[in-house]
């Protein structure tokens, strides 16, 4: 039996409520937190005591130090951090207004932010943790529509990246999860932003996505349930991975960037 405190954003639907269930039913207690709290939360089912349910938006610093106060005073620790929420703005950057570029990196990553330096300090105390980033194989890899979005995660990996090597001295550790297109409600209109303008030198190449998303949402490959169970796993491994990805699409765009990463380093390395 396992007696981890999981300190969940994002955790209404999706892959953040399949996490907060696992970890329920494997013993542990779950902080399970959202932007709105509309039944997601709340519909899990856990025994007396094992689950706080609060509202928390990640873009706002006071907020995520009040929850994780919360989170303290009912459960008295937090041993894993999952910074799950997140939102896809997708489209042509010329397509997307700026504010919505900006509110792309507010919830993605400066959300992700407040919430570790939130649960940071209860870490450091304790000289344990686990931090799990959900990031997506688009912190690889960005694609034409997607651009915005994977600009967000790529910053998102790159502070991980640093983050772990500063947080590795005091025993927490960090795992950043790379899914390829899973089906969860990532791609519904109510989680995925499309560009606003419309510019005649998109226009096809907007029609296409657009087309493309509406076709994928909801029949994407791969089945979420198995990346959250080998996530739970890893939180409870004494050496857990780094990083890991999920899906056949994942391994392979991951595979042809390092591929060509490695041609185009060679490349360079010949001309100077």
């Amino acid at each position: 039996m396992s007696d981890k405190v999981w300190f969940i954003t994002g955790a209404g639907r999706g892959l953040g409520h399949l996490i907060a269930r696992d970890a329920i039913q494997t013993g542990d207690k779950v902080v399970a937190t959202s932007a709105v709290v509309d039944g997601g939360a709340e519909g899990l089912s856990a025994p007396e005591d094992s689950l706080l349910v609060l509202p928390l938006d990640v873009t706002d610093p006071e907020a995520a130090s009040a929850a994780h106060d919360a989170a303290l005073k009912r459960f008295g620790r937090v041993d894993v951090l999952v910074n799950n929420a997140g939102r896809a703005q997708l489209g042509g950057f010329e397509t997307i207004p700026e504010e919505d570029v900006r509110r792309q990196f507010d919830i993605n990553l400066f959300g992700a932010m407040n919430v570790a330096r939130s649960v940071l300090p209860t870490m450091r105390r304790q000289r344990s943790g686990l931090i799990v980033t959900i990031s997506s194989v688009n912190g690889l890899v960005s694609n034409p529509g997607g651009s915005v979005y994977a600009a967000s995660k790529f910053a998102l990996e790159g502070w991980m990246e640093g983050l772990a090597e500063e947080i590795a001295p005091l025993g927490i550790r960090s795992l950043i999860v790379e899914p390829g297109m899973m089906r969860t409600n990532f791609l519904d209109p109510s989680t995925a932003r499309q560009g606003q303008f419309e510019t005649a030198d998109y226009a096809e190449a907007v029609e296409g996505f657009r087309s493309f998303i509406a076709q994928a949402n909801g029949t994407q490959p791969s089945d979420p349930e198995d990346p959250v169970a080998m996530i739970v796993a890893e939180a409870a491994a004494s050496e857990p991975a780094r990083r890991l990805l999920f899906g056949e699409d994942a391994h392979d765009w991951a595979g042809a960037k390092c591929r060509q990463l490695s041609e185009e380093i060679n490349a360079s390395r010949s001309r100077a």
